[in-house]
């Protein structure tokens, strides 16, 4: 009894409306990445230019064959992740729960050179589509441990000059 009123009241609190104010409830702040970078049309666009970059660049020929054909559902998913990520409506989590992006990822082995093409296709867009250069370089760091983060496959050992 306790748990449903409680998963009511949640539910209630993550909605866009509730029945004292019809209209929709702000869920970001003016300072986060996500209004920064324009709103849903902005983060729509990246996500949307993310895969055209990978759809066309022939350095990203393995990461893109990981990917489901055609893209139209994962180019929605990202745009919902990158929604609640950067700070905008938490689009995946109302959808699908929490990303358990790690967990959901363990089925494709991503080493290294695979990260490292997806953070190739990632710079590409946020030079293209990030004016504020402070904006970009927090951005690019935080893009950046995300990808590292996916890694489950064993790094090749470093070989030493000698």
């Amino acid at each position: 009894m306790i748990k449903n009123v409680f998963r009511k009241l949640l539910k209630l609190d993550n909605s866009k409306t509730s029945p004292q104010n019809p209209s929709p409830i702000p869920h970001s702040d003016p300072n986060s990445p996500y209004c920064k970078l324009g709103g849903e049309a902005g983060v729509r666009a990246i996500a949307e230019r993310f895969y055209d970059v990978m759809e066309n660049d022939p350095d990203t020929e393995e990461l893109l064959a990981l990917h489901p054909q055609p893209m139209t559902h994962i180019r929605q998913k990202f745009f919902e992740f990158l929604s609640g990520w950067l700070g905008g409506p938490p689009l995946f989590e109302e959808k699908y729960g929490h990303p358990r992006l790690r967990a959901r990822h363990l089925p494709f082995k991503i080493d290294t050179k695979l990260r490292d093409q997806w953070l190739h296709c990632m710079f590409i867009v946020l030079e293209e589509r990030v004016d504020d250069p402070m904006l970009k370089m927090q951005l690019r760091q935080r893009f950046a441990a995300l990808a590292h983060h996916m890694l489950n496959q064993p790094q090749p050992p470093t070989s030493h000059a000698e």
